[in-house]
Formats: structure tokens, C-alpha cells, sequence
């Protein structure tokens, strides 16, 4: 307990040095000492409701040392607006922010993320099945996957128009590769000697793909299902810098800046924040239930 009381004791001269040096530097130091200090407390608790709140206490510490050295340095809005700002700015734009999120995301980022992983299986089945296509597509794959979306994303434009159908193309491109290889490796995961039971059990190649290979794979498809997932809005985001309807998140933040109107800018990467988030986690969920038997999913 004396041990515990002296770290502490430590850890809040910072702040108390930094006070007597800068006023307000101190108090933004004291702010994140205190935070810290409650997150400590939390995480040793076992209550899973008091764990959980861990990740919440923290986001909100983040914003309030954003809104105070904001505020107690008068930093102008142009340069960094204060969270305070850009909720208001939030409220105040809902059906703009509305109207953004669906053509961006709904439009550009989940059609062509769903064509993307479609594509990208059915493709892997083929591969997996022909090892001339292992050979000779996945080399081809991987100089694809190493094009930046920068020069890409223009002439996809310039292909399929301007709405959101060059959006879903270049989201497409992004994701198919990252999906493909990891759902090829996935196929290949199965043990020697449970492909050679199988073998023993006369199983067909369908078969074995089934009920083995496809089973132990899951883990893999999951894998490169999640990192499609902030793949995919950042592509759709990005494509809409080189040509889009007046919607649009890429184009709203793109105008916002030329604006200055910085508040509208972090409000738009707010919701693009939180949707990836969201979309992020709801695939974390399935591959929860999908793959429960996993040992990783063990608790």
C-alpha cells in the first residue's frame, strides 16, 4: 500500500511541476493524471461492467484534454476546432451527414466490399482447386494489391462515371487481394494427416473442401474480411476526391477545406469513424459465432 501511495505520490508531481511552470499546461496534466489513475482502478476490478468501462472512461479523457488545451490555448478553429464544436456542428448537420454516410458507405463502400469478397472466394475456390492459378495468379495479385489507390482511383473514375459505381469499383480492387490471399492460405491451414483421413475416407475434393478445409479456413477469411473492412471506406472516401455527385463523404471534406470549415471536416470523419467501427466490430461478432470452437475465440 506504501509502494502503491508513493507511485502515485510520483506520478502527480508531474503535473504539480508543470503547474508551477505553466498554469495551464498543469491543469491539462492534472486532467490526464486523474483519468489515468481512475482507469488504473478500474481495470483491476473482475465486474465485466466495470471493465468494460475502461474504454469508454479513456475516450472521454481524450476528448476533455482536446476540449481544455483547445480551450486554455485559444487555438483557432481553423487549425483544431474543440470536440464541443464539432458535436454541435454534428447536430446542427444531420441530414447532410444522413445523406453523406449513404452514398459514401452504404453505396460505395458496402456494394463494393461485398462484390469484393464474393469475388475474392469464388476465386480462391479456383485457386485452390488448380495449382497452376496459385502459380501464376497470386504473384499477379500481389503487384495489384501494391498499387497505391491514388493512381487507380482516377482512372476507375473516369470508367465508371461519377457516381458511386467508380466508388464501389476502386473498393473492389482494394479489398479483392487482401481477401484472396488470406482465404487461399485458409484452404491450405488443414493438418497433413486429417487431409490424408479424408483421403482414407474416399472423400471427393468437394467433399474434403467442406467438411475440412473450408471449416479450417474460416479463421483466415475472417481475417482478411476485417482488415477489408477499413479498407473499404477508406477507398470509397478517397475516390470521391477525383469526381462524385454533390454527396458524398470524400467530397464533403474535400469542399469543407477548401471552406475552412474545419468543424465539418471532423464531423464527416467522425461518422466515418464511428461506421467503421461499427462495420469493424459487426464482423468481429460473426466470426465469434462462426468460429467459436476456434482456441482463440476461448475464454
Amino acid at each position: 500500500m506504501t509502494g502503491a501511495l508513493r507511485s502515485y505520490g510520483a506520478f502527480l508531481a508531474v503535473p504539480l511541476l508543470a503547474a508551477v511552470l505553466d498554469l495551464r499546461l498543469g491543469l491539462v496534466l492534472a486532467l490526464w493524471a486523474a483519468a489515468w489513475a481512475l482507469n488504473v482502478w478500474l481495470s483491476r476490478s473482475a465486474a465485466p461492467a466495470v471493465r468494460a468501462a475502461v474504454p469508454v472512461v479513456f475516450g472521454l479523457t481524450i476528448l476533455a484534454l482536446w476540449e481544455a488545451t483547445v480551450r486554455l490555448y485559444a487555438v483557432p478553429g481553423v487549425i483544431l476546432p474543440p470536440p464541443s464544436a464539432i458535436g454541435a456542428r454534428i447536430a446542427t448537420s444531420l441530414p447532410i451527414l444522413w445523406e453523406d454516410f449513404v452514398q459514401t458507405f452504404v453505396k460505395g463502400a458496402l456494394s463494393g466490399y461485398a462484390m469484393g469478397a464474393l469475388a475474392a472466394f469464388a476465386v480462391a475456390l479456383l485457386v485452390d482447386r488448380y495449382g497452376f492459378l496459385r502459380r501464376g495468379l497470386l504473384p499477379v495479385g500481389n503487384f495489384m494489391a501494391a498499387l497505391p489507390i491514388i493512381g487507380t482511383a482516377p482512372i476507375l473514375v473516369m470508367w465508371f462515371g461519377f457516381d458511386w459505381q467508380s466508388k464501389a469499383a476502386v473498393v473492389v480492387v482494394m479489398v479483392f487481394f487482401p481477401i484472396l490471399v488470406n482465404t487461399v492460405e485458409g484452404l491450405r491451414s488443414a493438418d497433413r494427416m486429417q487431409r490424408d483421413l479424408m483421403h482414407t475416407y474416399a472423400a471427393s475434393h468437394w467433399q474434403s473442401l467442406i467438411f475440412l478445409r473450408l471449416p479450417a479456413a474460416m479463421p483466415f477469411i475472417f481475417n482478411g474480411l476485417k482488415i477489408a473492412t477499413t479498407l473499404a471506406l477508406i477507398g470509397a472516401i478517397v475516390a470521391e476526391f477525383f469526381g462524385s455527385p454533390i454527396r458524398g463523404m470524400g467530397f464533403r471534406i474535400s469542399t469543407s477545406v477548401g471552406q475552412l470549415a474545419l468543424d465539418m471536416v471532423w464531423a464527416e470523419i467522425t461518422v466515418a469513424a464511428l461506421a467503421g467501427s461499427a462495420f469493424y466490430g459487426t464482423v468481429a461478432l460473426i466470426e465469434r459465432r462462426v468460429t467459436f470452437w476456434h482456441p482463440s475465440m476461448r475464454r
